[in-house]
């Protein structure tokens, strides 16, 4: 059988000092006057650092395919929850459900 092909060091330590960019981005966007965009480049980086960890250090780069295919399923099922309370949220009036 064949085994799947392990990562260098070397791309663990690519992958750490990008996690590290990416914290140190994620500090300098917390004391920039964005505005409103706070909450969007926070997410944003946070989405960059979470799918270094899943590519490489979960090892899902170089899983079989059905292993991806449950990975993005949950995504798509966090997606789908996180849409559903937005549009709850999004409904309200004054913090109480929207009533006609």
């Amino acid at each position: 059988m064949n085994e799947p092909s392990h990562s260098s060091i070397r791309t663990y330590l690519f992958v750490y000092v990008g996690l590290l960019l990416l914290l140190g981005s994620t500090v300098g966007a917390a004391y920039l006057p964005l505005g409103p965009f706070h909450l969007v480049a926070a997410v944003g980086i946070a989405i960059a650092k979470a799918i270094l960890v899943a590519l490489f250090f979960m090892g899902l780069r170089e899983s079989k395919a059905r292993t991806q295919l449950l990975f993005l399923t949950g995504l798509f099922i966090l997606a789908f929850l996180i849409g559903l309370m937005l549009t709850d949220y999004l409904t309200r009036v004054n913090g109480l459900p929207f009533m006609p």
